[in-house]
């Protein structure tokens, strides 16, 4: 991971998430100064309070909608005005149900923005100044969905494939510059957005998220499948010729 200390700046996005603020938790520990950025403002506001009480050097709430590019510049520049190492951690995302996008395809348009276009942007935005300044990590959290296309959730998989491919090519072009990009792609995971799912397989939970991430970060590691298990897993499903898969439920 990044030096732990409070020369350390993280911008995170989707900030009142449930993974979001577990590992928001994590850096407050470690003194970093946190710009949590979000919708909410009455939580962002109580999470930042929760945070200085935990160690952070400093936490910030800032709005940010990843509808709303105009949210985007202000952010960077409360990140710019810190001294340091700048990082970014990236838990946007909504994932409505398949069939409310079938019924409503208007959702599709939200669905991308918020899990790969608005992120993706703001992301272009702060490159140059995690450039200049030759350090630093940016952490996006995909998804196992975006591996390949499945009947129930295809438009939000679409999402988060587009979000990955934009992470590989973004590793690419900052790690040039010193500037490490982790893509995270988690299975379900015991959150908001997933009540209601049912029991899933191999479920986990934020704070075990949270602890992959930061040893992922420490190795440098590009890809990270958390649980791990969901790496052979969906190596498999991706060999499944189509013909086959067509016919499959999963």
């Amino acid at each position: 991971m990044t030096d732990t200390n409070t020369n350390q700046t993280w911008i995170i996005l989707g900030a009142s998430s449930t993974i979001a603020k577990a590992f928001t938790r994590s850096v407050a520990e470690q003194g970093a100064h946190v710009i949590l950025a979000g919708r909410r403002m009455d939580d962002l506001k109580a999470s930042a309070d929760d945070a200085t009480a935990r160690g952070a050097s400093a936490a910030t709430p800032a709005i940010f909608d990843a509808r709303v590019p105009d949210t985007f510049q202000a952010i960077i520049d409360l990140a710019s005005a810190q001294s340091g190492t700048i990082n970014c951690a990236v838990f946007v995302g909504s994932m409505p149900a398949q069939d409310a996008i079938d019924a409503d395809p208007t959702l599709v348009d939200g669905t991308i923005a918020d899990s790969f276009t608005g992120p993706a942007r703001f992301l272009q935005m702060l490159a140059p100044v995690l450039i200049e300044r030759g350090t630093g990590s940016v952490v996006g959290v995909g998804s196992v969905a975006g591996d390949r296309g499945r009947v129930g959730n295809y438009v939000y998989g679409a999402a988060k494939a587009g979000f990955a491919t934009y992470l590989s090519g973004l590793r690419n072009a900052l790690g040039r510059h010193g500037v490490h990009v982790l893509t995270v792609k988690p299975g379900p995971v015991d959150t908001v957005m997933t009540q209601g799912l049912g029991k899933q397989p191999f479920m986990t939970t934020a704070d075990a998220v949270v602890q992959d991430i930061r040893k992922a970060l420490q190795k440098k590691r590009n890809t990270l499948y958390t649980k791990w298990i969901w790496w052979p897993v969906m190596t498999i499903i991706k060999l499944i010729p189509e013909p086959i898969f067509k016919k499959m439920s999963i």
